[in-house]
């Protein structure tokens, strides 16, 4: 298991054990570079001992206050401080106090108690499994899939896996693992297992408690703030820089500081979607260092690294644009700062603003008029300008079921009869949703939820922490402070949607510091278009798919079934993404299968 973890923490590894428990660890080391972080690390006595990936964030803080209480530290590491404020304070009131992203193990000897934590947002990744009277756990399903024997794959987290590209919420794709969902404390003693959640975003408040001019004020100085607390480190930093807001924000929140740190760029020369022009731009603006990362021109040299990098099959289409930064930041840092979360919680996504709309069209339609209005959204063809409008009406009239069906992946595994006999007869979790006028009346909060499960932590947080540990870097994102997120949260939808605009308080912060060129640039989102250079450059990509391949040996695909859309994306340009999950499954099952 720590073998697995070797690419994850490369500078130490350590192990401790007691009658019938050991704790593993692979350090990566950040802070207090010394042998005095090593993990596990011990209370004097040995009756403590923690395992911890992350980092807390007002460790200073929360150190100072346990020196107080008479606690007693030989280290400057943030690992210490988890031991002595478990210590001083247990469990529940030490999770309460930190301020950071973690994934952290407290084993209690004297009481022969397990703590597994994950912070509140689910930044840092934690599976475990209980077999019996036993409890393992580890940081990626690669590594605990060591404790037994060969684990089988879950046909449906496949499934799952067909419709979204990734396995999200508590799922695995293989069985008997779990990941433990975030801002939740699992406590395992003698063979029970018990499951709390120690924390929960506020409402929103109606009305609005502060003005937009006041809410774009708190903000700034909350980014600044959660940016300078990253800043805490004994290596050196370096930072993304894409042209959209967020990343921008995060870039000037460090000159503001002062901060000696390099911004990168990816590249992809002649494409769309490269953004080198506007970053560059803004860097210059910013007046900090700026080097751009290039994509490569032929084959997607990155196919077998995503496999490797991540554990279960993984498809985000950013994620090679993430494993090629952070090889090229390594050599030069060690902490890369992000602007993940900022569509999140300000609400950047069009999708999200769509959801607002039908929310609101939902309060003036009387209860007796919406299935009427349901039943004339599914008589409008889903094209052209008519599907905007059949979307709305189906949103403001089925709520959270019509939002969820408008992005269904499976009918083009269903048109070209792809799913093999072990898929026979599951369905995907879409149809689990029925429609519901109640929920089309709170529809944002509803999509909001379901992003959150589904997206953000099925493929945006495992993205930045799988792309960047594979090569030994830990990422930062200053918006995704539980600081920040709290605070956003409360603000009703009118004043993050200020003006019709899509986050539009964070527009707001960078119109005032960077001006409105800057603020009003198209969002375009850090990816790569695999659906254009699988046809183009990358086309021979796929002839993996029309040889014998795993994928119809195991079942999960009718043998033959993939030449005709692989065919029919070649003549139209366009490889639908189906096809590149399919693609990163069969290299994901090859490596599961070369053991």
């Amino acid at each position: 298991m720590m073998c697995a973890l070797a690419r994850r923490g490369p500078d130490s590894e350590g192990f401790e054990a007691w009658p019938g428990v050991g704790l593993g660890h692979r350090r990566l080391a950040i802070i207090d570079l010394s042998e005095l972080g090593h993990q596990p690390m011990l209370a004097k006595d040995r009756s403590i001992g923690v395992v911890f990936n992350g980092c807390i964030y007002n460790f200073h803080e929360l150190r100072r206050e346990l020196i107080q209480h008479g606690q007693a530290f030989r280290s400057e590491c943030d690992t210490e401080v988890l031991l002595a404020g478990y210590q001083q304070w247990g469990i529940d009131e030490l999770v309460r106090r930190l301020r950071g992203m973690f994934a952290f193990a407290i084993w209690d000897e004297p009481r022969r108690t397990l703590s597994l934590v994950r912070d509140r947002l689910g930044v840092k990744p934690l599976v475990y499994s209980v077999n019996g009277r036993e409890i393992a756990f580890a940081s990626t399903v690669g590594a605990l899939a060591f404790t037994g024997g060969r684990r089988e794959i879950d046909p449906a987290a496949m499934v799952q896996y067909f419709d979204y590209g990734n396995v999200a919420g508590d799922q695995c794709i293989l069985k008997g693992i779990r990941k433990l969902p975030p801002a939740t404390i699992l406590q395992w003693r003698d063979g029970s297992v018990e499951e709390r959640s120690y924390w929960q975003l506020p409402e929103p408040e109606e009305p609005a408690r502060i003005t937009f001019e006041e809410a774009v004020e708190e903000t700034e100085h909350r980014i600044v703030d959660s940016t300078r607390l990253r800043l805490i480190a004994d290596v050196p930093i370096a930072s993304l820089l894409s042209g959209g807001i967020d990343s921008t924000l995060v870039c000037w929140a460090l000159a503001k500081l002062n901060a000696n740190v390099t911004a990168f760029t990816v590249g992809v020369k002649g494409d769309q979607s490269d953004e080198t022009a506007d970053a560059s731009a803004t860097a210059r603006q910013l007046g900090i260092a700026h080097e751009v990362v290039e994509l490569p021109d032929e084959q997607p040299e990155a196919l077998g690294e995503i496999a490797a990098a991540f554990s279960e099959p993984f498809a985000s289409s950013s994620a090679q644009a993430m494993l090629r930064v952070s090889r090229a930041v390594r050599p030069m840092a060690k902490v890369l700062l992000t602007g993940d979360g900022g569509d999140d919680v300000f609400l950047g996504y069009p999708f999200l603003h769509a959801a607002w709309i039908g929310q609101r069209m939902a309060q003036w339609i009387p209860s007796f008029a919406a299935p009427g209005f349901h039943a004339a959204a599914g008589l409008l063809p889903p094209v052209g300008v008519a599907r905007r409008a059949k979307n709305l009406l189906g949103y403001s009239t089925a709520g959270l079921s019509a939002y969820v069906a408008a992005s269904n992946h499976m009918d083009f595994y269903a048109k070209y009869e792809i799913p093999g006999e072990r898929l026979r007869g599951l369905t995907s979790a879409r149809a689990a949703f029925e429609p519901s006028f109640a929920s089309a009346r709170r529809l944002l909060p509803d999509v909001l939820n379901y992003q959150h499960r589904m997206h953000f932590l099925g493929e945006f947080m495992p993205k930045v922490d799988g792309a960047t540990m594979y090569h030994s870097l830990e990422s930062r994102s200053p918006f995704l402070d539980q600081t920040v997120w709290e605070f956003a949260a409360g603000l009703p939808a009118e004043t993050r949607f200020h003006g019709g605009a899509l986050k539009a308080i964070l527009r707001e912060i960078v119109r005032k510091r960077l001006g409105e060129k800057v603020a009003t640039r198209r969002k375009q989102g850090f990816t790569v278009p695999v659906e254009r250079l699988l046809a183009t450059k990358w086309t021979n990509a796929l002839g993996v798919l029309t040889r014998p391949n795993e994928l119809e040996r195991q079942g999960w695909v009718r043998p033959g079934s993939l030449a005709a859309p692989i065919a029919d994306a070649r003549q139209e340009g366009y490889v639908p993404q189906q096809l590149w999950r399919l693609l990163l499954l069969e290299h994901w099952l090859e490596r599961q299968a070369a053991g």
